[in-house]
């Protein structure tokens, strides 16, 4: 019953129209197979992408909007009016190109890989400029972990009465299996004005902010620590102040079961310098500088270049080109794909190659710490404006790690007495972010309009317990998954 339920509202919220948006899904025709990041727009320089599972929704408040047109890599670009999508009930099934043309291209021309990555690097500065640019975005990101592992053990106590430490060590332990048992994923939302200055100078204006968490069960490393360290907390003597010591870190001079600051802890807002910064440090990726993330994947040095095949992308001839790294230095593995007419790069998508990985942390035996990021993947697509330069259009990124915490936790009573709680706990698990960012629109800048620019301290945002569709009416955004959709907290 619970599926049947489940399969209901899916179909009730993914096939959608109402007066003013239409959500509707991409197919290929063979096979039934989601289209992802295919480009839907309306107008020349206008629309949205289909995300992961090939839904789109586009607004239809413009009384102009009369069509839209769908292109997509490897198939055939289609035109649909507003009322053709509603009689082909909301699934657009579009034609496989039929790549003939890469097997004579290749025959008769036999291009170079190299050569073509050597035309790429040459036209960087006139096919992209980041500099004094205006983007409307929208993006998303995703946050999941899974605990695999906690363990909460009281060490030393000896004042405390035993039936106290029965009943800590039964708290602790509902702790445990409750992070254990949590399906604990977040999802946060804003739109707005994104205003860049160079490669490391950026204002950010946030329209709109949402977060879709099941807030009971909203648990980070710290989080379980605070939590843990409550109920230890509660066992002692609630009249007394204690320290807390971690290692050899002194982290609180008065810690104590009241909770002074709850009211500010619970305002709803984020700080915009952050989201500014995280912004900016994912947008970087997908520039073209020195050192660059994407500068780094066209050195031959590092990279080994094999054509792949010839398509054609939005009428445009398009040269597919795999990299494999050839220096241990090297970590990505994946596909460029670039116009033949221009040299640009118009998508990007990568990966860690075989075992390669990011940043690792070995502590274990020292500080009771291991880290290792593990999963790096991603898929950048790149639009061309109306002075003929190459922006992104849509950013996604998804990394993942391992991590281990083994803390030793004293609490020492502000007392003559001086007496001690020693409780450790252990936390082992994996971890997994996935990030997305879509360029609605895109307008050049001068220094004047850059400086005139007033970016708040703060912006509130809107806590969600389940998936509202009418917050995001209107706006152009990323369709969100049926996992979203279907999230809804205990």
């Amino acid at each position: 019953m619970k599926n049947i339920f489940t399969l209901t509202f899916i179909c009730l919220t993914c096939f959608y129209i109402d007066a003013q948006n239409i959500t509707a899904k991409l197919v290929d025709k063979n096979t039934g197979v989601p289209i992802q990041y295919a480009s839907i727009k309306t107008g020349k320089y206008s629309g949205v992408i289909s995300n992961e599972e090939g839904y789109f929704t586009i607004n239809t408040e413009n009384e102009t909007l009369k069509t839209i047109s769908v292109s997509c890599l490897g198939y055939q670009n289609k035109e649909l009016s507003l009322e053709d999508i509603k009689t082909l009930n909301f699934i657009i099934k579009l034609d496989e190109a039929i790549n003939e043309l890469g097997e004579v291209y290749i025959s008769n021309k036999n291009p170079n890989a190299d050569s073509i990555i050597s035309k790429v690097k040459s036209r960087l500065t006139s096919n992209y400029k980041s500099t004094l640019n205006k983007y409307n975005i929208f993006r998303r990101t995703t946050d999941y972990v899974d605990f695999k592992n906690l363990k909460f053990e009281i060490e030393k106590a000896s004042h405390v009465k035993k039936r106290n430490l029965e009943s800590v060590n039964n708290d602790l332990q509902a702790l445990s299996n409750k992070v254990r048992e949590s399906d604990i994923v977040q999802f946060e939302d804003f739109k707005g004005e994104f205003y860049t200055f160079n490669k490391d100078s950026s204002k950010l204006v946030v329209n709109k902010a949402t977060q879709l968490l099941d807030y009971k069960n909203d648990f980070s490393i710290e989080q379980i620590q605070e939590k843990s360290q409550k109920i230890v907390l509660k066992y002692l003597d609630t009249t007394k102040t204690y320290k807390l010591k971690s290692g050899l870190f002194k982290i609180e001079d008065s810690l104590s079961l009241k909770d002074e600051n709850s009211e500010e802890n619970n305002k709803k807002e984020y700080e915009t310098s952050y989201l500014n910064k995280e912004t900016r440090s994912f947008f970087k990726r997908s520039q073209f500088y020195k050192n660059s993330f994407l500068n780094k994947l066209l050195l031959f040095d590092y990279y080994e270049y094999t054509y792949v095949d010839v398509a054609y992308n939005n009428n445009e001839l398009t040269h597919i080109i795999s990299f494999t790294p050839k220096k241990g230095k090297a970590k990505y593995t994946g596909k460029l794909f670039i116009s033949d007419d221009t040299y640009a790069i118009t998508r990007v998508d990568y990966k860690y190659y075989k075992n390669r990985h990011g940043e690792k942390l070995n502590l274990r035996l020292i500080l009771g710490i291991k880290y290792i990021e593990n999963i790096c993947s991603g898929t950048f697509l790149f639009e061309k404006d109306s002075s003929n330069i190459y922006h992104p259009k849509y950013l996604k990124r998804t990394t993942g790690s391992y991590f281990y915490v083994n803390r030793d936790v004293k609490f020492i009573e502000n007392s003559k007495a001086r007496n001690k709680v020693s409780f450790s706990f252990k936390i082992e698990g994996d971890n997994r972010n996935k990030e997305e960012l879509l360029f609605t629109a895109n307008n050049k800048l001068s220094l004047a309009d850059f400086e005139s620019i007033k970016q708040k301290k703060v912006v509130p945002y809107k806590q969600l317990s389940k998936f509202e569709k009418t917050i995001w009416d209107n706006e152009q955004i990323i369709e969100p998954s049926s996992e979203m959709k279907t999230f809804q907290s205990d």
